[in-house]
């Protein structure tokens, strides 16, 4: 199916997908796509586990836990715990419901289905009426590059270490000939396209990854569709996971400011919360637009008034393009 949507949302896990839904509440079907964020995923227990794709997914189809942020509402455990009875490795949490949705994936993927079959597959049993797509079908495993010169998967640093070593860099193993999914190439070149936006996802391990992708900057350079990131930092610290931690250790200011110079030369508008407004003029200095509204997405109606305000400057950056 060929896609033609207004909107392309790049999204990583928790904060992300709180804008996606906002988003959805706001644009038909037809008028949105999400790409989801791939470079976490890893195999485990023999099972092809996509966590930022599925926090997507689960949001979308309001199955999320709402309280912990990732996984299904309503989970049980009985799995978990006999694989700790068996001695087996439980440092990743994989619930009753969850688990249902990796082993119907990993089965599609070892019949010789793609990601993009089984998301799709998966989205469509769920209910879910946008398209959700994966950056891409090839593996990009993120690794995280540490204090003591290691090399961890990304879930490893994150879950099984819980985000105790010390940040020096990051790699996206494969990267260089990945290929964006076909729906995400698809998407890019809509010709009814008028916005691209980075839902507040963490810049290096959530954003990063998908724009790296040879061919996806081109393409979105080549869009007259603006790009607009939400910054994921508000008053100095992470909406939600490591990135605060990430800049500081990377030798950055903990600041949406750091996060708008990540960013310069490939994002047109950048989007900060009312807390951070003093930021606004250095970041117009980098060569943005900018937004200051209130990004903290505390409710639905949070989320639908921040997807309608991304949208509106999305469009007056637009008509000045044009």
């Amino acid at each position: 199916m060929t896609l033609n949507p207004t909107c392309v949302a790049i999204s990583g896990g928790v904060g992300g997908a709180k804008l996606a839904l906002g988003l959805s509440h706001v644009l038909s079907p037809p008028d949105l796509a999400i790409v989801a964020n791939t470079g976490d995923d890893f195999e485990h227990l023999g099972l092809a586990i996509c966590p930022d794709l599925d926090t997507v997914m689960y949001t979308l189809a309001d199955l999320s836990n709402k309280e912990l942020g990732w996984g299904q509402e309503g989970e049980s455990w009985a799995f978990l715990a006999a694989l700790e009875r068996l001695k087996g490795e439980t440092w990743f949490r994989l619930g009753d419901r969850d688990l249902a949705t990796h082993v119907l994936r990993s089965e599609m993927l070892r019949r010789g289905g793609t990601l993009s079959d089984a998301t799709t597959f998966l989205c469509q049993a769920l209910g879910i009426r946008h398209a959700l797509i994966p950056m891409s079908d090839d593996a990009v495993p993120t690794l995280v590059r540490t204090g003591n010169g290691t090399r961890l998967a990304f879930q490893h640093y994150f879950v099984r270490d819980r985000c105790s070593p010390v940040v020096k860099g990051f790699e996206f193993e494969g990267v260089e000939t990945a290929r964006p999914s076909p729906g995400f190439r698809n998407v890019l070149g809509a010709g009814r396209l008028s916005s691209i936006v980075i839902c507040p996802s963490n810049p290096f391990v959530s954003v990063d990854p998908v724009l790296a992708i040879p061919g996806v900057m081109d393409a979105i350079n080549r869009a007259s569709a603006p790009l607009i990131a939400v910054s994921p930092i508000v008053g100095g610290a992470a909406i939600k996971g490591p990135a605060a931690k990430m800049m500081k250790e990377l030798g950055m200011p903990q600041t949406a400011l750091a996060v708008a110079r990540h960013y310069v030369g490939r994002v047109d508008g950048f989007v900060l919360d009312l807390v951070d407004k003093d930021y606004a003029f250095e970041v117009e200095a980098l060569g943005m637009q900018v937004l200051v509204t209130n990004t903290m997405m505390r409710s639905l109606d949070d989320r639908i008034a921040l997807a309608r305000d991304v949208l509106g400057f999305a469009e007056r950056i637009q008509r000045k393009v044009t």
